[in-house]
């Protein structure tokens, strides 16, 4: 039940069993094709969607190399260990930084961002704070930076094919992410979704970066039939292919609304079980549920309770360790694997010490995959 990496479907990890094809072989170049378009459609957008071997941290640090300059003024906003990574990634390639930290498991603020907007050329933010599980606002954000002409950089890494994002209708210039969250695979892909405007911003600067290079990217894979400027993720790709059929036979608005479901329940699992949730969530928070675990229990044993059981959840990072449990909902995951792990919390919690009405969490979560019609098995 962690945010990353998630459960992988049977059919994509048999794929990905599969001999290795050579990546400049035709077959692996229709492979190639299907995939790039067939993911526009999940960021909602019309952008080339550039393909990296890399962690989700390259994508994010791909938009960096490509948009930040020594002595560019840009504007990171922090709100967890995430969010912090875009602070660490533009001190790191000499931006003249301005920092927005509200606070881990607050909200962002667009009217705060846009107090600091003054000379900012770019702006990057998360959509789901993956540390807190807060998904913020991202369209109220983009609607901000845009009126000041500024670009904005969003980290959906974990928020991808789980929380609402319309890149194009949003005016976000640029969403990266990676391959082992909602989009069912192994670590292994980046992706960078870059409009136009961000392109040329970044073939006017150029230098500084090799590897990650925004245009050798776009180049090959403009290409007909498409290529990598590099040795790609083969076996990865295949998966992709594969999990991304899967999500457009589910239809996107449906995979939103299924996260949206297992959320609810979760939420309301906790809150029966009389457990607070970590900081300022709302119908938005939908990727990971972050639990305030009660000061009366030794808040750091739980994972490891939990992992005994069978189940594997994530506790707390840097200040938050031993004081949060955060059950993730994104990818594949259905009601059962929600019943399981808060049967597992309430068993838990019992062996802590903890008083516990046994069922009161499964009883909640369940009324609410009734309510939807979604059945327990699914």
């Amino acid at each position: 039940m962690t945010a990353g990496p998630t459960p992988i479907p049977p059919t994509v990890a048999q794929i990905m069993a599969e001999p290795v094809l050579y990546h400049r072989a035709p077959a692996f170049a229709e492979v190639l094709r299907r995939v790039l378009e067939k993911l526009p459609p999940v960021f909602q957008t019309d952008n080339d969607v550039l393909v990296f071997a890399a962690s989700g941290s390259g994508a994010m640090e791909s938009a960096v190399a490509n948009l930040v300059r020594p002595g560019r003024r840009v504007l990171a906003c922090a709100a967890g260990k995430f969010g912090e990574r875009w602070i660490d990634l533009c001190e790191a390639y000499g931006a003249d930084l301005v920092r927005y930290e509200p606070g881990w498991g607050e909200r962002l603020d667009p009217n705060a961002i846009e107090a600091l907007l003054d000379d900012v050329e770019v702006v990057f933010a998360t959509l789901s704070e993956t540390s807190t599980g807060i998904v913020h606002d991202i369209q109220a954000i983009a609607d901000v930076v845009r009126a000041r002409g500024a670009l904005l950089v969003v980290d959906a890494v974990s928020g991808l094919g789980a929380a609402e994002l319309r890149q194009d209708a949003w005016g976000v210039d640029v969403v990266v992410a990676g391959s082992q969250k909602a989009l069912m695979c192994p670590p292994g892909l980046a992706f960078a979704s870059v409009s136009q405007r961000a392109l040329d911003d970044a073939a006017s600067a150029p230098g500084r970066r090799y590897y990650f290079d925004w245009g050798k990217t776009v180049k090959a894979q403009r290409k007909d039939p498409p290529d990598t400027a590099f040795t790609p993720a083969v076996p990865i790709i295949r998966g992709l292919d594969l999990a991304l059929d899967m999500i457009h036979a589910e239809g996107l608005e449906d995979v939103l609304a299924r996260h949206a479901i297992l959320a609810r329940a979760t939420r309301a699992g906790a809150q029966a079980l009389g457990l607070e949730l970590f900081g300022d969530p709302d119908e938005r928070a939908n990727v990971v549920t972050a639990i305030e675990l009660p000061p009366d229990i030794d808040g750091a044993k739980v994972p490891g309770a939990l992992r005994r059981l069978g189940i594997t959840a994530n506790g707390g990072q840097e200040q938050l360790k031993g004081r949060i449990l955060r059950i993730a909902h994104c990818g594949y995951f259905g009601a059962f694997d929600i019943l399981t792990s808060l049967s597992g919390l309430e068993m838990v919690l019992h062996q802590l010490g903890r008083e516990v009405d046994h069922g009161a969490g499964v009883g909640a979560a369940q009324r609410v995959f009734l309510e939807a019609g979604v059945p327990a098995t699914a």
